[in-house]
């Protein structure tokens, strides 16, 4: 089962170019994303801890909770309802992961969104130490999740030429034209820290 795929296939339709970023844009509500590996969820976190703002990461909200992970999709009903339960009256919130298919509901709330973009190569290598890290040996040959991951990693390794519908630089660049906030995209490569610099900067 790859992660976060595209529920919903169709062309959006283009939009007029979204607003510049400035020192008056606002930065209360954000949305981070990016391919998988590009750091989103790291770089959520490093915003959230700078505003003091609440975090959520979309993965929490696709996948139900089960062992091994990633098998067992929520309803993409049910995915808005918890952000948006979650989200509540918070002053301020940083939101990552891809919303591409299923979270059109949530796009009227941001104030700026953050595209990271990752060279493939080292995205990844990136990827595959974060898996290690996480499951261990249970991606090697004979482990309860190895066919899982070779799937997941060539699924990523489709991102840069895929085509929509599935999750891919493509989808994204049709995706963001339907935004209306302001746009910034940023080379993942300049680290979590300096990242949040440039999305902070007056």
């Amino acid at each position: 089962m790859v992660r976060n795929p595209i529920d919903t296939p169709g062309t959006p339709k283009p939009r007029a170019a979204p607003p510049r970023v400035t020192a008056t844009t606002p930065r209360r509500r954000i949305h981070v994303f990016g391919a998988s590996g590009s750091g989103t969820t790291t770089l959520g976190g490093v915003l959230a801890g700078r505003l003091d703002a609440l975090h959520l990461d979309a993965d929490t909200y696709y996948w139900i909770e089960t062992d091994p992970p990633f098998i067992e999709k929520r309803p993409a009903g049910d995915r808005v309802a918890a952000i948006e339960r979650d989200i509540g009256t918070a002053a301020r919130w940083v939101l990552s992961g891809s919303l591409c298919g299923w979270g059109d509901a949530l796009v009227p709330q941001f104030d700026l969104a953050v595209f990271l973009f990752l060279d493939p190569t080292t995205r990844l290598a990136r990827l595959r130490a974060r898996e290690r890290r996480r499951f261990g040996g249970r991606i090697d040959p004979g482990g309860d999740m190895h066919a899982q991951h070779l799937e997941f990693m060539a699924w990523a390794a489709g991102y840069d030429h895929g085509r929509a519908p599935r999750r891919s630089l493509d989808l994204h660049e049709r995706w963001m034209q339907r935004l209306d906030c302001p746009i910034l995209r940023l080379d993942a490569r300049a680290g979590p820290q300096r990242l949040a610099d440039q999305v902070l900067e007056p």
